[in-house]
């Protein structure tokens, strides 16, 4: 058995979530709640003080955390997460440093490289962001150019990740990657972390939800098996 690196944020009561304007036109900060349903202490009677258990209970948005996209988060007729097979969620990985981008200076495909064998790979891309988790920096981030998706696209990518909040520039309102990567079936998964401990390839890298009928998105325990 190799090596597991946990790539994946805390799922935690009142975690920092993206900010959308829901139905009635306010801005919403999404969020996480984790809570007791059942504290051990109010089974204990009911097995006569034998034993005792606790029921937690959680709510959220299936956009927080660190989480996967399926294409019908973007495409009404596509498949949704429970569509997904489990094969198509692991894959080989490759990390890309992509630490050269800012806000202001996106990513290019000559930062990913034009000789990078990226097919049928999931191509995870280190910004190195998540260094601003929780923070009010990690709302204004780094993204992909649209040559970038391309050659993304171009190379074979199976599956593309970002240590950011979004895969697409928050200005950009046609949201190209979300549309092109999903439209072709190359899943996204955002909020990563720790993609530093990872070598470059060579390891397997695991996002696979539960199997949720009707969801577009989901959390998942993201990571990778090295050798």
């Amino acid at each position: 058995m190799g090596r597991f690196v946990d790539l994946s944020h805390v799922f935690e009561d009142g975690m920092p979530g993206i900010r959308v304007t829901g139905p009635d036109g306010s801005k919403i900060a999404l969020t996480a709640r984790v809570r007791p349903f059942m504290t051990h202490a109010q089974t204990r009677a009911d097995f006569g003080g034998r034993a005792e258990f606790g029921l937690t209970e959680i709510s959220f948005h299936t956009s927080i955390g660190t989480y996967l996209d399926s294409p019908h988060v973007r495409w009404p007729d596509r498949r949704d997460i429970g569509a997904l097979a489990i094969e198509e969620l692991v894959l080989p990985g490759i990390v890309v440093d992509l630490t050269m981008a800012t806000p202001a200076r996106p990513a290019e495909p000559e930062d990913i490289g034009p000789g990078a064998d990226l097919s049928g790979k999931a191509v995870l891309c280190r910004f190195g962001w998540d260094r601003y988790w929780g923070q009010e920096a990690y709302e204004r981030y780094p993204f992909l150019s649209r040559g970038a998706l391309r050659h993304l696209i171009d190379r074979g990518a199976r599956l593309v990740g970002v240590d950011t909040i979004n895969i697409d520039d928050g200005r950009d309102l046609e949201r190209p990657a979300h549309s092109w990567l999903l439209e072709r079936d190359i899943f996204i998964v955002e909020n990563l972390c720790n993609l530093s401990a990872l070598p470059p390839d060579g390891f397997r890298f695991f996002a696979v939800p539960i199997r949720a009928r009707g969801a577009v998105s989901m959390p998942i325990r993201a990571f990778a098996e090295l050798p």
